[in-house]
Protein backbone atom coordinates (compact mmCIF):
# COMPACT_ATOMS: atom_id res chain seq x y z
CA UNK A 1 0.00 0.00 0.00
CA UNK A 2 1.70 3.74 -1.19
CA UNK A 3 2.03 6.05 1.70
CA UNK A 4 -0.84 8.17 1.37
CA UNK A 5 -3.19 5.44 0.30
CA UNK A 6 -6.65 6.83 1.52
CA UNK A 7 -9.49 4.48 1.29
CA UNK A 8 -12.96 5.79 0.79
CA UNK A 9 -16.43 4.47 2.48
CA UNK A 10 -19.93 5.18 2.68
CA UNK A 11 -20.53 2.49 4.80
CA UNK A 12 -19.93 4.30 8.83
CA UNK A 13 -20.30 0.70 10.18
CA UNK A 14 -17.32 -0.57 8.25
CA UNK A 15 -15.14 2.37 8.74
CA UNK A 16 -16.01 2.39 12.61
CA UNK A 17 -15.02 -1.08 12.33
CA UNK A 18 -11.52 -0.51 10.72
CA UNK A 19 -10.90 3.33 12.10
CA UNK A 20 -12.44 3.33 15.52
CA UNK A 21 -9.91 2.60 17.52
CA UNK A 22 -7.65 5.12 15.92
CA UNK A 23 -10.47 7.48 17.15
CA UNK A 24 -10.70 6.69 20.55
CA UNK A 25 -6.77 6.75 20.94
CA UNK A 26 -6.71 10.69 21.35
CA UNK A 27 -10.68 11.37 22.42
CA UNK A 28 -9.42 14.66 23.42
CA UNK A 29 -8.16 15.56 20.14
CA UNK A 30 -10.60 13.54 17.96
CA UNK A 31 -14.14 14.60 19.89
CA UNK A 32 -15.61 16.19 17.39
CA UNK A 33 -15.25 13.19 14.86
CA UNK A 34 -16.47 10.92 17.60
CA UNK A 35 -19.66 12.47 17.86
CA UNK A 36 -20.44 13.48 14.52
CA UNK A 37 -20.11 9.95 13.04
CA UNK A 38 -21.49 8.22 16.22
CA UNK A 39 -24.50 10.18 15.75
CA UNK A 40 -24.69 8.92 12.02
CA UNK A 41 -24.17 5.81 13.32
CA UNK A 42 -26.91 5.78 15.15
CA UNK A 43 -28.95 8.21 12.81
CA UNK A 44 -28.11 7.14 9.69
CA UNK A 45 -28.87 8.92 6.36
CA UNK A 46 -31.92 10.40 8.40
CA UNK A 47 -29.50 12.68 10.16
CA UNK A 48 -28.39 14.65 6.77
CA UNK A 49 -31.67 13.81 4.89
CA UNK A 50 -30.77 10.58 3.15
CA UNK A 51 -27.90 11.99 1.38
CA UNK A 52 -24.53 9.83 1.86
CA UNK A 53 -21.67 11.31 4.01
CA UNK A 54 -17.98 10.17 2.56
CA UNK A 55 -15.59 8.68 5.19
CA UNK A 56 -11.89 8.44 4.20
CA UNK A 57 -8.97 6.53 6.37
CA UNK A 58 -4.98 6.80 5.42
CA UNK A 59 -3.23 3.79 6.40
CA UNK A 60 -0.02 3.09 6.30
CA UNK A 61 3.02 0.63 7.94
CA UNK A 62 -0.60 -1.12 8.98
CA UNK A 63 -2.43 1.49 10.72
CA UNK A 64 -4.63 4.74 10.52
CA UNK A 65 -2.65 7.72 10.47
CA UNK A 66 -5.45 10.54 9.69
CA UNK A 67 -9.18 10.23 8.59
CA UNK A 68 -11.73 12.79 6.89
CA UNK A 69 -15.22 12.34 6.72
CA UNK A 70 -17.53 14.72 3.82
CA UNK A 71 -20.72 15.63 4.99
CA UNK A 72 -23.92 16.47 2.25
CA UNK A 73 -23.18 19.71 2.44
CA UNK A 74 -19.76 19.72 1.38
CA UNK A 75 -18.14 20.29 4.94
CA UNK A 76 -14.53 18.46 5.56
CA UNK A 77 -13.92 17.63 8.80
CA UNK A 78 -10.18 16.24 9.21
CA UNK A 79 -7.61 15.04 11.65
CA UNK A 80 -4.39 16.49 11.94
CA UNK A 81 -2.27 15.63 8.69
CA UNK A 82 1.15 16.96 7.55
CA UNK A 83 1.22 19.89 5.10
CA UNK A 84 2.26 17.22 2.29
CA UNK A 85 -0.39 14.82 3.12
CA UNK A 86 -3.05 17.46 3.20
CA UNK A 87 -1.77 18.46 -0.68
CA UNK A 88 -1.99 15.17 -1.52
CA UNK A 89 -5.48 14.63 -0.16
CA UNK A 90 -6.57 18.18 -2.15
CA UNK A 91 -5.34 16.12 -5.54
CA UNK A 92 -7.12 13.13 -3.82
CA UNK A 93 -10.62 14.81 -3.68
CA UNK A 94 -10.59 16.87 -6.47
CA UNK A 95 -9.03 14.06 -8.76
CA UNK A 96 -12.91 12.17 -7.60
CA UNK A 97 -14.59 15.39 -8.52
CA UNK A 98 -15.89 16.25 -4.50
CA UNK A 99 -16.91 19.76 -4.46
CA UNK A 100 -16.25 21.08 -0.86
CA UNK A 101 -18.18 24.12 0.90
CA UNK A 102 -15.99 24.24 3.82
CA UNK A 103 -13.02 22.43 6.30
CA UNK A 104 -12.83 22.18 9.73
CA UNK A 105 -9.41 21.22 11.14
CA UNK A 106 -6.76 21.44 13.95
CA UNK A 107 -5.11 24.98 12.83
CA UNK A 108 -2.00 23.43 10.82
CA UNK A 109 -3.83 20.97 8.79
CA UNK A 110 -6.79 23.57 8.42
CA UNK A 111 -4.41 26.27 7.30
CA UNK A 112 -2.16 23.47 4.64
CA UNK A 113 -5.45 21.81 3.13
CA UNK A 114 -6.94 25.69 2.47
CA UNK A 115 -4.07 26.58 0.80
CA UNK A 116 -3.66 23.57 -0.98
CA UNK A 117 -7.42 24.40 -2.12
CA UNK A 118 -7.67 27.23 -3.08
CA UNK A 119 -4.06 26.68 -5.34
CA UNK A 120 -5.85 23.26 -6.53
CA UNK A 121 -9.01 25.03 -7.13
CA UNK A 122 -9.14 28.45 -7.56
CA UNK A 123 -11.33 28.49 -4.97
CA UNK A 124 -11.23 31.49 -2.41
CA UNK A 125 -10.24 30.28 1.19
CA UNK A 126 -12.29 32.24 3.92
CA UNK A 127 -11.74 31.49 7.57
CA UNK A 128 -14.75 31.48 9.87
CA UNK A 129 -14.22 29.87 13.00
CA UNK A 130 -11.61 29.73 15.91
CA UNK A 131 -11.60 27.56 18.69
CA UNK A 132 -9.56 26.88 21.35
CA UNK A 133 -9.61 23.21 22.82
CA UNK A 134 -9.34 22.35 26.61
CA UNK A 135 -9.74 18.87 28.00
CA UNK A 136 -10.14 18.96 31.95
CA UNK A 137 -7.96 17.79 33.82
CA UNK A 138 -8.10 18.47 38.32
CA UNK A 139 -11.95 19.92 38.30
CA UNK A 140 -12.23 22.87 41.12
CA UNK A 141 -14.82 24.62 41.72
CA UNK A 142 -14.98 28.66 41.30
CA UNK A 143 -14.47 31.06 44.43
CA UNK A 144 -16.48 31.86 45.64
CA UNK A 145 -19.31 30.36 44.13
CA UNK A 146 -21.91 31.82 44.11
CA UNK A 147 -25.84 30.86 45.28
CA UNK A 148 -28.04 28.07 44.36
CA UNK A 149 -27.44 24.70 42.81
CA UNK A 150 -27.03 23.50 39.30
CA UNK A 151 -29.59 20.35 38.44
CA UNK A 152 -30.32 18.48 35.00
CA UNK A 153 -32.69 20.05 33.25
CA UNK A 154 -36.02 18.45 32.81
CA UNK A 155 -37.96 17.26 29.41
CA UNK A 156 -41.14 19.81 30.20
CA UNK A 157 -38.38 22.56 30.13
CA UNK A 158 -37.49 22.16 26.90
CA UNK A 159 -38.72 25.67 25.61
CA UNK A 160 -36.33 27.29 27.83
CA UNK A 161 -33.46 25.73 26.46
CA UNK A 162 -34.45 25.84 22.79
CA UNK A 163 -34.55 30.10 23.90
CA UNK A 164 -31.32 29.87 25.35
CA UNK A 165 -29.63 28.14 22.17
CA UNK A 166 -30.85 30.27 20.14
CA UNK A 167 -29.52 33.41 22.23
CA UNK A 168 -26.25 31.27 22.06
CA UNK A 169 -26.44 31.32 18.56
CA UNK A 170 -27.16 34.75 18.00
CA UNK A 171 -23.89 35.63 19.93
CA UNK A 172 -21.55 32.98 18.31
CA UNK A 173 -23.65 34.12 14.96
CA UNK A 174 -24.46 30.57 13.95
CA UNK A 175 -26.93 31.57 11.34
CA UNK A 176 -27.91 28.01 10.47
CA UNK A 177 -28.56 27.11 13.63
CA UNK A 178 -30.85 29.64 14.41
CA UNK A 179 -32.60 29.27 11.11
CA UNK A 180 -33.32 25.75 12.08
CA UNK A 181 -34.79 26.91 15.64
CA UNK A 182 -36.98 29.61 13.55
CA UNK A 183 -38.19 26.82 11.49
CA UNK A 184 -38.79 24.74 14.20
CA UNK A 185 -36.53 21.87 13.26
CA UNK A 186 -34.75 21.74 16.65
CA UNK A 187 -33.86 17.77 16.04
CA UNK A 188 -31.85 18.82 12.97
CA UNK A 189 -29.47 21.14 15.52
CA UNK A 190 -26.43 20.50 16.92
CA UNK A 191 -28.09 20.57 20.26
CA UNK A 192 -31.15 18.27 20.39
CA UNK A 193 -29.60 15.32 21.54
CA UNK A 194 -27.50 16.79 23.96
CA UNK A 195 -27.82 16.51 28.19
CA UNK A 196 -28.47 20.29 29.83
CA UNK A 197 -28.18 21.63 33.44
CA UNK A 198 -29.07 24.58 34.40
CA UNK A 199 -27.56 26.54 37.39
CA UNK A 200 -30.60 27.91 39.45
CA UNK A 201 -30.61 30.72 41.71
CA UNK A 202 -31.49 30.80 45.39
CA UNK A 203 -35.11 31.37 44.60
CA UNK A 204 -35.10 28.17 41.63
CA UNK A 205 -34.51 30.74 38.80
CA UNK A 206 -32.73 29.28 36.57
CA UNK A 207 -29.59 32.02 35.25
CA UNK A 208 -26.79 29.51 33.16
CA UNK A 209 -26.66 26.63 31.26
CA UNK A 210 -24.48 24.28 30.06
CA UNK A 211 -25.41 21.48 27.52
CA UNK A 212 -23.39 18.10 27.37
CA UNK A 213 -22.75 15.72 24.47
CA UNK A 214 -23.29 11.56 25.38
CA UNK A 215 -20.11 9.69 26.34
CA UNK A 216 -18.48 8.18 23.55
CA UNK A 217 -15.14 6.66 23.35
CA UNK A 218 -14.93 7.85 27.19
CA UNK A 219 -15.54 11.23 26.06
CA UNK A 220 -18.12 14.21 27.08
CA UNK A 221 -17.92 17.65 25.78
CA UNK A 222 -19.44 20.06 27.25
CA UNK A 223 -21.25 22.63 25.01
CA UNK A 224 -22.91 25.27 24.45
CA UNK A 225 -22.00 27.16 28.17
CA UNK A 226 -24.82 30.58 27.93
CA UNK A 227 -25.92 32.73 30.53
CA UNK A 228 -28.51 35.47 29.41
CA UNK A 229 -26.31 38.79 28.99
CA UNK A 230 -28.34 40.44 31.80
CA UNK A 231 -27.15 38.38 34.19
CA UNK A 232 -23.14 37.66 33.56
CA UNK A 233 -20.88 38.68 35.45
CA UNK A 234 -21.75 36.72 38.69
CA UNK A 235 -20.45 33.15 38.58
CA UNK A 236 -22.76 31.57 36.80
CA UNK A 237 -21.32 30.25 33.67
CA UNK A 238 -18.21 28.97 36.07
CA UNK A 239 -20.69 27.35 38.11
CA UNK A 240 -22.96 25.42 35.65
CA UNK A 241 -19.45 24.14 33.89
CA UNK A 242 -18.43 22.64 37.35
CA UNK A 243 -21.78 20.78 37.78
CA UNK A 244 -21.88 19.65 33.85
CA UNK A 245 -18.36 18.54 34.51
CA UNK A 246 -18.79 16.91 37.32
CA UNK A 247 -21.91 15.07 36.46
CA UNK A 248 -19.98 13.68 33.10
CA UNK A 249 -17.08 12.60 35.50
CA UNK A 250 -19.78 10.63 37.89
CA UNK A 251 -21.03 8.87 34.60
CA UNK A 252 -17.78 7.58 33.84
CA UNK A 253 -15.77 10.20 31.48
CA UNK A 254 -12.46 10.00 30.87
CA UNK A 255 -12.26 12.90 29.05
CA UNK A 256 -14.12 16.00 29.41
CA UNK A 257 -13.52 18.54 26.65
CA UNK A 258 -14.85 21.95 25.46
CA UNK A 259 -14.04 24.46 23.24
CA UNK A 260 -13.52 28.26 24.26
CA UNK A 261 -13.70 31.38 21.14
CA UNK A 262 -10.36 32.54 21.54
CA UNK A 263 -11.17 36.18 21.54
CA UNK A 264 -12.87 35.86 24.84
CA UNK A 265 -10.63 36.40 27.37
CA UNK A 266 -12.89 35.64 30.25
CA UNK A 267 -14.25 32.39 29.17
CA UNK A 268 -10.92 31.41 28.30
CA UNK A 269 -9.24 32.44 31.64
CA UNK A 270 -12.24 31.19 33.48
CA UNK A 271 -12.31 27.50 32.14
CA UNK A 272 -8.67 27.13 33.00
CA UNK A 273 -9.29 28.14 36.57
CA UNK A 274 -12.00 25.27 37.44
CA UNK A 275 -9.40 23.08 35.98
CA UNK A 276 -9.18 22.77 32.07
CA UNK A 277 -5.70 22.86 30.01
CA UNK A 278 -5.34 23.65 26.47
CA UNK A 279 -4.81 20.65 23.87
CA UNK A 280 -4.93 22.55 20.60
CA UNK A 281 -6.14 25.24 18.23
CA UNK A 282 -8.54 24.56 15.55
CA UNK A 283 -9.86 26.25 12.67
CA UNK A 284 -12.60 26.57 9.89
CA UNK A 285 -12.41 27.78 6.31
CA UNK A 286 -15.17 28.62 4.02
CA UNK A 287 -14.88 27.68 0.01
CA UNK A 288 -15.70 30.32 -2.47
CA UNK A 289 -17.21 28.46 -5.60
CA UNK A 290 -14.63 29.63 -8.11
CA UNK A 291 -15.63 31.71 -11.00
CA UNK A 292 -16.36 30.31 -14.87
CA UNK A 293 -14.46 31.01 -17.68
CA UNK A 294 -16.18 34.03 -19.53
CA UNK A 295 -19.05 34.03 -16.97
CA UNK A 296 -21.47 36.94 -16.75
CA UNK A 297 -20.07 39.68 -14.33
Amino acid sequence: MRLDDWQLTEDVEDFLARAGNFLRSRPALHNTPLTDIEKLRTSGAKAHGGQATVFGRLEAGGEIRAIFYRAPNGRLTLTPLSAARAVTLVGHLAGLGHHLSSVIADHDTAVAFAEAWRQHTGAATVPFWWAHLYRLGALTAPEPQPQGRGRRVGDDERGSVVRWCREFCVDAAECVSIAAIDAGSWAETRFAEKDFTFWEASDGVPVSMAGSTSAVGGMVRVDPVYTPAHLRGRGYAGAVTVEASRTALAGGATDVVLFADPTNPTSNALYQRIGYAHVADFTGYRFSTPPRTGAAP
